[in-house]
């Protein structure tokens, strides 16, 4: 196993995760940044404000994205188990 290998399955591995983790975090910076003008708007500072939508934000990604990221989840290990005797060699 080279050291290039390893480098391109790390690469492919952050690639898959940042893919996984991309939506889930812009919608909750999109939620945090409504929730942030509204509390400006109304001067209503309260910290704990922001959590319940961005909790449903996520909640909300994860139950229409889920069939989409499980896919792009068993394509990453089933390329990573085909490719073990190449790993191997």
């Amino acid at each position: 196993m080279s050291q290039d290998l390893i480098v391109q399955i790390f690469r492919e591995f952050l690639k898959t995760a940042a893919l996984l983790m991309a939506p889930m975090l812009l919608a909750s910076i999109v939620v945090g940044v409504l929730v942030s003008i509204f509390q400006a708007a109304t001067q209503i500072h309260e910290q704990t404000l922001v959590f319940v939508p961005k909790i449903l934000a996520i909640g909300f990604c994860l139950m229409v994205l889920f069939p989409w990221m499980l896919n792009l989840m068993i394509s990453y290990t089933i390329n990573l188990f085909s490719n073990i005797p190449l790993y191997v060699r």
